[in-house]
């Protein structure tokens, strides 16, 4: 079944906080290659079917309207990922652990 992906970011206008964050904690881990960090969020969503011009619009009303507040947010991606089979996917998991300092 196809998988459509859509991406949400921060607007670029507005302060990342939790960017913010992991840029420091980059820094204080002495990754110093990386300036800036922005989070935001990935919607998969799995489509029964073809993925029709009138399936990707639907799609793009679902981010729009639902998966975006459009104050603070933009929708920055809407792709058909590649069909994967499962065990050729690459393990692309990255744990983090984090302390607090308090």
């Amino acid at each position: 079944m196809p998988t459509i992906v859509v991406e949400v970011m921060p607007k670029a206008e507005l302060l990342d906080p939790q960017g913010k964050a992991v840029a420091g904690a980059l820094t204080r881990l002495g990754k110093t290659r990386f300036s800036a960090v922005r989070i935001g969020k990935r919607f998969e969503v799995t489509v029964d079917g073809p993925v029709t011009d009138e399936v990707l619009a639907e799609v793009t009303e679902l981010a729009n309207d639902m998966f975006s507040n459009s104050v603070i947010e933009d929708v920055v991606s809407i792709t058909v990922a590649p069909d994967v089979a499962p065990a050729a996917q690459p393990d692309l998991a990255v744990s983090v652990e984090t302390t607090d300092a308090n």
